[in-house]
């Protein structure tokens, strides 16, 4: 679950760029959740991508320290995270490492998608497997979770993080790995969401391998979650995002 170890060169950018598109008129508080949880993790600058003035209002005021941008043109971003809180994008980069959660996932089944140069993640839960296709929302009640979760990875060639009891967080090649710290804690509106975040501030770590930073990253939320549920009785993601920084 270790974050990236810092050294006394490093400065904001070394420690790397994460920006996050998230939130809609419907779903404010998803970009609060996604920011959140990036702030959380690696990265030294985290950039808040949104043409929304409210919601990117929303943000800087909860965040002072995140910076609003409206397009990444000429923009330093190491890692994109897309989808939480939100319906639709126009352009995704096919240069930067990806993080798609929510509907955004069905970028995944276009011709665009395969023309990626970058690797990709993807965070469904169960309901979301429909964006991948029907086969894909009937399959975890044929062959499980996990097998499901690498056949997905298989198919799209991205890392997969099925949400749920027992996270999976499967990679191309048939491995997979289960988390079993998180529990019904974790159940909760928007959690999700803070877990997009902290995946795509974990993959600014370069040279090292995205799929060992997805695993931390959930890791990580787990174990905030766990520490959420000792200091409340009732919890939501706001707890479990504010407990990102005791883990």
């Amino acid at each position: 679950m270790p974050r990236k170890k810092l050294t006394d060169s490093d400065d904001k950018y070394s420690r790397g760029v994460v920006a996050i598109s998230a939130g809609s008129k419907k779903f404010p508080g998803a970009a609060i959740l996604a920011v959140g949880g990036a702030r959380r993790g690696n990265a030294g600058y985290v950039k808040f991508l949104s043409k929304e003035s409210r919601i990117a209002d929303l943000v800087v005021s909860k965040f002072p320290d995140v910076v609003p941008i409206q397009t990444l043109d000429k923009e330093r971003v190491d890692v994109l995270v897309v989808g939480p809180g939100a319906s639709h994008w126009s352009v995704i980069p096919v240069d930067l490492p990806l993080v798609l959660d929510g509907e955004i996932i069905t970028f995944a089944t276009t011709p665009q998608f395969r023309k990626r140069k970058a690797y990709s993640i993807i965070t469904p839960h169960e309901g979301e497997l429909r964006y991948l296709g029907k086969s894909f929302a009937n399959r975890i009640s044929q062959v499980g979770r996990e097998r499901t979760a690498r056949e997905i990875a298989n198919k799209f060639d991205v890392i997969v993080v099925l949400k749920g009891h027992q996270t999976v967080i499967a990679k191309p090649g048939d491995v997979s790995i289960v988390d079993r710290i998180g529990g019904p804690e974790l159940a909760t509106a928007g959690s999700g969401d803070v877990l997009a975040g902290l995946i795509g501030s974990f993959l600014v770590a370069n040279n090292a391998d995205p799929f060992k930073l997805v695993c931390d990253a959930v890791d990580l939320h787990s174990r905030a979650g766990k520490e959420a549920s000792n200091r409340y009785k009732s919890v939501t993601s706001v707890e479990i995002m504010e407990s990102l920084a005791q883990v």
